[in-house]
This record gives C-alpha cells, structure tokens and sequence, in this order.
C-alpha cells in the first residue's frame, strides 16, 4: 500500500457520512426496526465466516493498482496466492474507506482478520514475517539524460516540476532541498486543490506517471509497488532509480526510503499469524512471480 500511518506515507480520500432525517410516520417508526434486523443478519454471516477455517477474510480498500474489486491488484493477487497456500478460500471484505482506515475500520471491528501489504514495523497489527521489500523511486524519461539517483543532485534545484506524494519520504526532501513552495500549487492542482490536511487526499499514481511521461514533471517519487504497472504499461518508456535507502537530510536526520511489506493480523491473534508465516513461506515462488509480472524492483528482506 502507499506510505502514511502503516502505508509509508500515501493513502486516498474518506467518504462523507450524509445524516438523513425528516422521516415521519409509520416508515420512520419502522425505519429502526429493519435496520436493527439486516445489522443482525450481517452481524450472523460475519461472524459465520470468521468462524469458517475454510476462509480468509481479507481487509480490502479500492487503491489501484494494488486492490480492485475485479481482484486484479497486487496485493490481491499476493493475498489470494497465500490463501489457497493454506488451503483457504480468500474473502475480500471491502469498504468504502481508503486503505489507510483499514486497521481501524476492519482489523479492530473484526469485520475482516488480515491486512495486506502493511510495513513490518505497524504498531497497530500484528505482523507476519516479511514476504518482500520495496521502496521508493525517482521516475524519468528512460530517453532522457535526468539520471537522478541521489536527493543530493544538484540538478534538481534547477528543473521543472517535480511530483511526489503527500505525506511521504519524497515530500519532505523536497522541502528540505528548498523547493517544494515552488511546486506546491502544481502539486495541490493534480487533487483539485483539496488541503491533505482536511481530508485524506493523496495524488493518483497513475497521475504521477502520466505527469512524468508527459513531460509536465521533469521527476516524479513514488514508492516503486505503487507505480511499476503504470510503469510497465507506459506507452512512453520511463525509468525507475531506486532512491538510496541511506538519504539524509540537511540536519543529518535519516529519511528512510525502504520498507519490508508485511500482512497484519489483530494483536492477540497469534494462531493465524503464524499460519500466515507458513503460508507465506509456501507461496513464495508465486509471490515472487507476481512482483517480477507487476515490474516491480524489489530487495531482500530484512529478516
């Protein structure tokens, strides 16, 4: 998934929750009461697939290209690899929320018993063992002679726009470089001007790498599973440079750029962590085909 709060430091925007009210009479009296039995009725086939070994329910949020509901995400795919590893059948339980609310909203609520695609240190979960490494990248034209490999550059001073993602390693180096004022409206202008602040607001990927292929950014940053489809499938040919995991800013404070992916688990639930471990381990093959498939360019585990 995309970077902030367990997502190293992307996400997208949460749906707002429209009170209806001005019911009268005998449909407002009887409003409650078919609510209250189709709560129960969810509440009864929820808790019938969480009893079922044959399952897995698996926390899920539209955020291409990583989850659709078609099932052709990454993390999909990877998910729906490690079930039938256990011998399960995989369930996506998806909401209407951004990805980033699926711990809280899913995990916690036990509407769902797994996450997918997680950093391996989330506070939140409970993490299997890593099943890759990924990390963020800086994006050119491959015909170009904007080779960046380093935030230490000294060209990227002087180019054209730069596209990163809100909230993410590459937003805060190009503040600390001392040019993000400059492609801050470029930057709200690819989310129609909405404040991240406001509400959780993230920059397409796909946007990202038109905008790049296009020519309208010089450089894009993005975290390499988020972007390698887009990537893969640009009709004009981009390069993707792995950003050194060693970057620094200004300060001397390190600015991690690499992050082991994990699935995530409710705190307690030890037995299906570890069933997921060994699963994990069973699928690796498969797992390691579709990363090479999406094109993503990834490292070794940490551990």
């Amino acid at each position: 998934m995309s970077r902030v709060i367990g997502r190293h430091g992307a996400a997208r925007p949460a749906a707002l929750l429209i009170a209806l009210a001005c019911l009268g009479g005998t449909a407002a009296a009887q409003e409650p009461a078919a609510k209250d039995s189709q709560s129960k009725d969810s509440q009864s086939k929820d808790a019938q697939q969480a009893a079922d070994p044959g399952t897995l329910r698996i926390c899920a949020a539209e955020q291409p290209p990583l989850s659709l509901k078609d099932g052709s995400g990454l993390e999909n795919r990877i998910a729906v690899a490690v079930a039938e590893a256990m011998g399960r059948k995989p369930v996506f339980v998806f909401s209407g929320k951004p990805a980033v609310y699926a711990v809280r909203d899913g995990l916690d609520k036990k509407t769902c018993d797994v996450v997918v695609g997680l950093d391996s240190d989330d506070q939140r979960v409970l993490a299997t063992k890593p099943y890759y490494r990924a990390g963020y990248v800086f994006l050119t034209k491959a015909d170009g002679d904007l080779d960046v490999k380093s935030w230490s550059d000294p060209r990227l001073k002087d180019i054209g726009h730069m596209v990163v993602g809100f909230g993410t390693p590459g937003e805060a180096m190009l503040k600390d470089i001392g040019r993000y004022e400059e492609d801050m409206a470029y930057l709200y202008s690819l989310v129609n001007f909405r404040a991240p602040r406001n509400q959780y607001t993230q920059i397409d990927p796909a946007r990202m790498v038109s905008e790049v292929a296009q020519g309208k950014a010089d450089v894009g940053v993005a975290f390499a599973p988020d972007v390698a489809r887009y990537v893969r499938d640009s009709s004009v040919k981009l390069r993707m440079t792995p950003v050194p995991d060693d970057t620094t800013r200004s300060d001397g404070k390190r600015m991690p750029q690499v992050f082991d992916q994990s699935m995530g688990v409710r705190r307690d639930d030890t037995a299906l962590r570890d069933a997921l471990d060994a699963a994990l381990v069973k699928a690796k093959p498969q797992i390691d085909a579709i990363l090479k498939q999406e094109g993503v360019p990834v490292a070794p585990a940490s551990n």
